[in-house]
């Protein structure tokens, strides 16, 4: 018999996997249709520059928590004004 705990971690990871997988395919989709945009005059349109960041918000929170914490310091650190 399956407890509820281990039922609501298996659930979990399953989340965790479906938003990376989501945000990942996301990503193909939003970056192939932008280049496209951004290189083809024909049509005229661009992409808004927050539609490019979406797809990695659910990258995000596909990661472990640990990466999460990783991935924000290393964004911090990237960022951070240099003296």
């Amino acid at each position: 018999m399956i407890t509820r705990e281990k039922l609501m971690q298996r659930l979990e990871k399953a989340i965790k996997i479906t938003m990376l997988a989501v945000g990942v395919m996301g990503i193909v989709v939003i970056y192939s249709g932008f280049f496209f945009l951004q290189f083809n005059d024909d049509y005229g349109f661009t992409l808004p520059w927050y539609f490019l960041v979406s797809p990695w918000i659910c990258v995000y929170f596909g990661l472990e928590q640990a990466q999460q914490t990783a991935s924000v310091n290393w964004l911090v650190s990237r960022f951070k004004l240099k003296n």
